[in-house]
């Protein structure tokens, strides 16, 4: 970009486990809080000139869920408003999106989040029997009401539970981490001690109040309810295996990222709209950003973030220890772990990624300050904005000059990067 894009925290909901203290809500209600706590912070008469939202899991009640979320919260009904949607980085492709819509228009003001409702999601008919219904409901008369009751499809009168699975492949998630650990031999021991890792930062985050003016209270929760303080290494262990328990998996509930419902927000600028951000508000610059695809039955179903990272670490003439944090998601611990021990194996840069700079060792003390999904949760929607207020609150208070990555991987063999700057 030829000029100064900013990133500006945000808050979110405290994150809860599905069917848990936030289940009351859709993914409306969810979002409704953040949005008015964002606009309730701008000076008097100011308002966002763009707002973008996203969620993962649809819904037959709206499509555009952003501009739902914006006429809930009682914002100006002239503020344009539109939905996004990568999977597990949609809130972070949204700042991506406002970002251009910045640097178009000098001195825009975008607040771009994303929600979860895991525990609304909906359950609907398979295809052949909702055709039959609607043409059902479309007969003018009895007669034809009751012909087409012989060609009722009785045989297809199925439900469609949506699952955690990836389309192409019919495997879920964890089943997909599944054969990325076996193929970069990554141990359960391993996944284990980044787990714990994460549930104990996660929880010296909240004991340190550097949480605090990132979550606002909702029906009664006024901090995540995942982290787990009295977890360890030996209770991970006695977990079993969720996802293959056949062929020694490895993946556990332990090391693995809940089911989570959650909303969260951050906002997007420039230097001439800076001013407008909420003045507690911590804010760093967004330096260049990174997507990446990849071919999820040779490469893995969540590495495209290796391939992402490196792309964009060597065109800014960077090396992984030449960045201050790092703030991963944790879909999995193994997942982590894959990409880690991918982005260090040089053969593998350079044939796979066409990267054949040295880009060193990876800087395990630099990840995550603050916990990562396995211990805070992970509303797919609501990731990217997450992760992001976050990182931008850590890296607020580096010396300047410091130099942060936030990574995401999704379903589709999809990932999404941006590198950002104090």
């Amino acid at each position: 970009m030829s000029k100064s894009l900013w990133l500006a925290a945000g808050v979110r909901t405290p994150f809860a486990k599905v069917d848990g203290a936030l289940a009351g809500r859709d993914a409306i209600a969810l979002s409704v809080p953040v949005v008015q706590a964002m606009c309730g912070k701008l000076k008097a008469a100011d308002k966002p000139d763009l707002i973008v939202w996203g969620t993962v899991a649809p819904n037959l009640h709206w499509s555009n869920i952003a501009r739902e979320v914006a006429l809930d919260a009682g914002v100006s009904p002239y503020i344009p408003a539109y939905s996004v949607v990568m999977a597990c980085a949609t809130s972070m492709v949204g700042v991506f999106s406002a970002a251009e819509s910045v640097h178009k228009a000098p001195g825009t003001l975008a607040l771009v989040g994303g929600v979860e409702s895991m525990s609304g999601i909906q359950i609907g008919l398979n295809q052949k029997l909702s055709t039959w219904l609607r043409k059902f409901f479309q007969g003018k008369s009895l007669g034809q009401r009751a012909d087409m009751l012989a060609e009722l499809p009785l045989k297809d009168v199925k439900l469609h539970i949506p699952s955690i699975t990836n389309r192409t492949t019919g495997l879920s998630m964890g089943d997909g981490t599944e054969i990325m650990a076996k193929t970069w031999h990554i141990s359960r021991e391993a996944q284990d001690d980044l787990a714990l890792k994460t549930h104990q930062r996660a929880v010296a985050g909240w004991d340190s109040g550097f949480f605090d003016d990132l979550v606002i209270p909702v029906d009664g929760l006024s901090k995540d309810a995942i982290p787990r303080a009295d977890t360890s290494l030996s209770k991970l262990a006695k977990l079993k295996p969720s996802f293959d328990p056949i062929s020694a998996g490895t993946l556990t509930a332990g090391n693995s990222s809940p089911l989570t419902d959650g909303a969260a927000a951050l906002w997007v600028t420039d230097e001439a709209g800076l001013a407008r951000v909420p003045e507690s508000a911590a804010r760093v610059k967004l330096l260049d950003w990174e997507m990446a695809g990849v071919d999820i039955l040779r490469d893995g179903l969540l590495m495209a973030p290796a391939f992402a990272i490196p792309r964009l670490l060597a065109r800014n003439n960077l090396t992984y220890e030449g960045v201050a944090l790092w703030e991963i998601h944790e879909a999995f611990s193994a997942q982590v772990l894959c990409h880690v021990a991918a982005m260090e194996d040089a053969a593998w840069l350079c044939e796979r990624v066409g990267v054949s700079a040295n880009l060193g060792k990876f800087p395990w003390s630099c990840l995550n300050p603050n916990g990562g999904s396995v211990a805070i949760g992970h509303p797919f929607g609501a990731t990217g904005a997450r992760i992001l207020s976050q990182a931008v609150k850590e890296l607020a208070g580096f010396p300047p000059g410091s130099r942060a990555i936030v990574s995401i991987c999704t379903d589709g063999g999809l990932g999404a990067v941006c590198l950002l700057s104090n």
